[in-house]
């Protein structure tokens, strides 16, 4: 245990910790006791989760590893033009394999943060000097992000191995958990984050977490579980909060000031772009990774807003392509976006949802209208059934393309990833997960089987 801290706190596992909170360390000597017995150096271990997150996870990363482009184009919002980028073409095209270097890197980025969140959960526990507000603080953002985590790991995957333990021992020969109890584990830990956290942001740029923040990913498990009264009831809480309003300004969406934006995560340096602005940008020149598809622009109507503030065309010896542009500012030149995690239309596409399957469409009605009519479109007056359903998911896409990998995630939870097979030719049905990594298998006999089909 000692040397797990030192690594929390040196940030050895994530570099980039120092850069969140200013905090001198004495020569590599800091142990378990001593790092939360103060608030500030508990703090740091916790900025080191953050700077984890925004530089290496697959959950908020905003390049060709993040969830916003891996997903987006292994479902059918974007296409890929890279050459080949571990492993990435092939998830484009559906053929992953079990070898796939990008998939290895996911998975282990991933528990190796869960790791780190378990270590700061039990170090704040057994603290004897911090403060009980601190400790549920603390402990409250480590679970939240653990579930987080475990959450997209669950969706990519299906059974996966789930620990809250720092037994090396015990971690290594881990067994899968079935995916219903992955998802019934991910509602009572956030309950307990809910719980745990307050309302008030500890910092005003929304940079860290809060109550509502641990709401909201556990609506979405609300409505996996088909909860529906009580997702209905958790939007609700956010919706009536003092905190948040939408902007009702398409071109302020991605601006770090905006009160519609749940929870963000900062560029490591001042000036420094948002990993999504560079990624995405060409100009004169063919595609160097992604570029939206035809399919997602077709589901756009002409007058639609969202294609002069969202999207950029570009032309290049004669062929056309849209690129996402949701992020503008490139490296140097950025003062105003930071990376959105959670913004608050969400909200009111989770509220439409629980409504709808509660065949309460004229309630639900305004949430879906709220996103259309900041594009420039007309309301819709009335809408049930079927009708409202393909709407709203189609709403949604067009509000969320390239963010989260929110397209696969409704796709799968409404069991709609079949629909891929009419733009997808490799697509199969048990591709709705991913397969474990080969290597993963070879060092833990108890993962196995392999998910069908690979």
């Amino acid at each position: 245990m000692r040397k797990i801290f030192k690594l929390l706190c040196l940030g050895l596992l994530f570099p980039a910790c120092e850069n969140l909170v200013e905090v001198d360390y004495p020569n590599n000597q800091i142990g378990t006791s001593q790092v939360f017995e103060d608030l500030q150096t508990a703090n740091a271990a916790l900025a080191g989760l953050y700077a984890g997150l925004r530089d290496q996870s697959f959950i908020t990363g905003g390049s060709y590893y993040g969830a916003g482009a891996l997903l987006a184009s292994y479902a059918d919002d974007l296409d890929c033009y890279f050459y080949d980028q571990n492993g990435v073409v092939d998830l484009y095209n559906n053929q992953q394999q079990q070898t796939n270097s990008n998939i290895e890197t996911i998975w282990n980025t991933a528990y190796q943060q869960v790791y780190y969140a378990n270590s700061i959960i039990y170090g704040a526990e057994h603290s004897t000097a911090l403060s009980d507000g601190d400790k549920n603080r603390i402990k409250g953002e480590a679970l939240l992000v653990r579930s987080l985590i475990y959450f997209y790991l669950q969706q990519l995957f299906g059974d996966i191995p789930f620990t809250a333990s720092l037994d090396y021992e015990h971690n290594r020969k881990l067994s899968k958990t079935d995916a219903a109890s992955v998802v019934t584990q991910l509602e009572t830990d956030l309950a307990a984050a809910v719980s745990l956290l307050t309302d008030d942001y500890r910092d005003p740029e929304r940079i860290y977490p809060n109550r509502k923040v641990a709401q909201l990913l556990l609506a979405r498990v609300y409505l996996i579980r088909q909860e529906w009264s009580l997702a209905e009831q958790t939007a609700q809480s956010i919706l009536q909060s003092p905190l948040y309003q939408l902007h009702p300004d398409l071109g302020e969406v991605f601006h770090k000031s905006g009160t519609h934006i749940l929870w963000q995560l900062k560029p490591q340096n001042s000036g420094d772009a948002t990993t999504e602005a560079p990624f995405y940008y060409f100009t004169n020149s063919t595609p160097n990774s992604y570029v939206l598809s035809q399919n997602l622009l077709n589901s756009f109507a002409e007058n639609d807003l969202r294609k002069t503030y969202w999207m950029v065309s570009e032309t290049f010896e004669g062929q056309n392509w849209f690129r996402p542009s949701k992020y503008k500012n490139l490296p140097g030149d950025n003062t105003d976006e930071y990376s959105v995690v959670f913004r608050l239309e969400e909200v009111y596409f989770i509220m439409a949802e629980a409504l709808a399957k509660q065949n309460r469409f004229g309630e639900a009605l305004p949430y879906l209208d709220a996103t259309r009519r900041r594009a420039g479109l007309s309301p819709l007056t009335s809408l049930t059934g079927e009708a409202f359903n393909s709407e709203l998911l189609a709403e949604k896409r067009r509000e969320f393309f390239a963010e989260s990998g929110l397209r696969f995630l409704d796709l799968k939870r409404w069991g709609r990833l079949s629909d891929l097979s009419a733009v997808k030719p490799n697509w199969k049905d048990y591709k709705q997960v991913w397969p474990m990594p080969h290597k993963e298998l070879l060092l833990n006999a108890n993962l196995s089987p392999q998910n069908p089909g690979y």
